[in-house]
């Protein structure tokens, strides 16, 4: 029986999906398509592969280390634990990401160089899972003689925005697998419009299936210099909490290259696998829309929306109630913090609004006004001059560092149930309606002991109320302060 190893790239930033992905919370950690995030939906479609020929492994993860807790939480949640979590120091594009995983499979503790890897972006949808099997099974034959295989999707449309593969000769006594004739760049409208009357072209999914051992030995062919560098960074790797860290110093002297340039385009030894599989990259706020269930106006609708003489349009609201009268063909995005308002044909622009917000030193293109912890999370409520207030969430089990400020006093009032909190000497539980004070300068932690969720408001103030002002003395998550 042939057994596959998903390994899920999940270090994007999903800037075109402002303002409801930022930087520290991108689009596959959001539940954009279902009531599971788009990284469970991978995982949730990668390990239902099983079959009477295939075998599936637990998840191989590629992500940021600023996400690690998140990604392998909610890997958990839907009843997986990750095989490996590798956190790449800084984003070198797919091509370094990918053979950190290969080398974790061929040279790793149960070293297998035949070992099948399937490569899937972690923020993807595809919406005809037995059309994808049948595609991966597919795959897996190609890849077993050799192949280094990528999806291509039927298009449905005349598509800008993605690249393109042309298709060439059947593969002998593979179904469904064909040479890659020509890889395409983003074409223009016309250009589209032709690959689409051709019927030989596909869009290239990003999506690709080999066995470690032959993407490392096409990668040293064509890219010694990647080759080089991440394998230095993977034979020097540490282990923190579970997760794989390359060493930092070499992962950063490597270059910067997906897998398409650095590989696909110059082997000999790519084939493409056509599938039809309802597929979606989600890369922009008019994808969603066409993947969206609309009502009889074309109007996809989420959360407190009215709409009045409004067609063919994208709304959400987050938070409040929103009205939109008498527009066409427009998205509208409501959180807390943010509104984007948008012709959708502009779609693509989203991310220039993301670098403008980025070059002025604003928070909004970095995270939302909810902020996600190890322990949990907490968002701001309100803030003035030297004063600001919190809403804190801590899981059960969970707790913050012990830490003081220099800057800073704080005040916890518990409106859920019940805190375990060290101020100095002194450790007391505190129920609901309790409060307590931490003067500046008191060492300090919040602990939830129990199985119930504990939520609490926190009144900040002081000279200086920002986030940096954190002396951290034990922190069961090893961050630094």
């Amino acid at each position: 029986m042939n057994i596959l190893h998903p390994v899920i790239l999940s270090g994007g930033s999903g800037s075109r999906l402002w303002p409801l992905s930022r930087e520290a919370y991108p689009k596959q950690l959001l539940p954009l398509q279902s009531a599971q995030t788009m990284l469970q939906e991978t995982v949730l479609r990668a390990m239902q592969l099983s079959s009477a020929q295939l075998a599936v492994a637990a998840p191989l993860l590629i992500c940021n280390s600023e996400h690690r807790f998140l990604v392998r939480e909610q890997c958990q949640s839907v009843g997986y634990n990750p095989a490996a979590v590798y956190l790449e120091p800084t984003g070198r594009n797919t091509a370094p990401a990918i053979a950190l995983a290969a080398l974790h499979l061929a040279r790793g503790e149960h070293a297998d160089p035949d070992a099948l890897m399937l490569v899937m972006p972690a923020d993807h949808v595809i919406l005809d899972r037995q059309a994808f099997n049948q595609a991966v099974e597919q795959a897996v034959a190609a890849a077993k003689q050799g192949k280094l295989v990528t999806f291509g999707i039927a298009p449905g449309h005349p598509e800008t925005g993605y690249g393109y593969i042309r298709s060439g000769a059947a593969l002998p006594a593979l179904s469904g697998a064909f040479e890659v004739a020509q890889f395409v760049e983003k074409p223009d409208l016309q250009r589209a419009q032709q690959f689409l009357l051709d019927g030989n072209y596909s869009w290239n999914s990003g999506m690709f299936l080999f066995t470690a051992g032959s993407y490392l030995q096409e990668l040293a062919l064509y890219r010694p210099d990647i080759m080089q560098a991440i394998t230095l960074a993977w034979q020097q790797r540490t282990t923190d909490l579970g997760f794989y860290r390359p060493d930092s110093a070499a992962f950063l002297q490597c270059p910067s290259d997906s897998i398409d340039y650095a590989v696909m385009q110059a082997t000999t030894k790519a084939a493409v696998v056509k599938a039809d599989i309802g597929w979606s990259d989600v890369g922009s706020w008019e994808s969603l829309w066409r993947l969206a269930a609309r009502d009889d106006n074309g109007n996809a609708i989420y959360g407190d929306v009215l709409a009045l003489g409004t067609t063919n349009s994208y709304l959400r609201s987050e938070s409040r109630q929103l009205s939109v009268i008498g527009l066409d063909n427009v998205t509208v995005v409501e959180t807390k913090d943010a509104v984007l308002v948008m012709n959708t044909n502009a779609a693509q622009d989203v991310k220039k609004v993301v670098e403008q917000l980025r070059a002025q030193g604003r928070s909004e293109s970095l995270q939302n006004l909810r902020v996600y912890r190890p322990w949990g999370w907490y968002e701001e409520i309100d803030q003035g001059a030297n004063f600001k207030v919190k809403r804190l969430q801590v899981n059960p089990g969970e707790k913050i560092s012990l830490q003081l400020h220099h800057h800073r006093a704080e005040h916890w009032v518990v409106v859920c149930g019940r805190a375990t909190v060290t101020v100095g000497d002194t450790v007391v539980v505190l129920e609901v309606n309790q409060s307590i004070y931490i003067p500046v300068g008191a060492k300090h932690r919040l602990e939830n002991a129990y199985t119930e969720s504990l939520q609490l408001i926190e009144v900040q103030s002081g000279s200086y109320l920002g986030e940096d002002d954190i002396v951290r003395f034990e922190d069961k998550y090893q961050r630094h302060a």
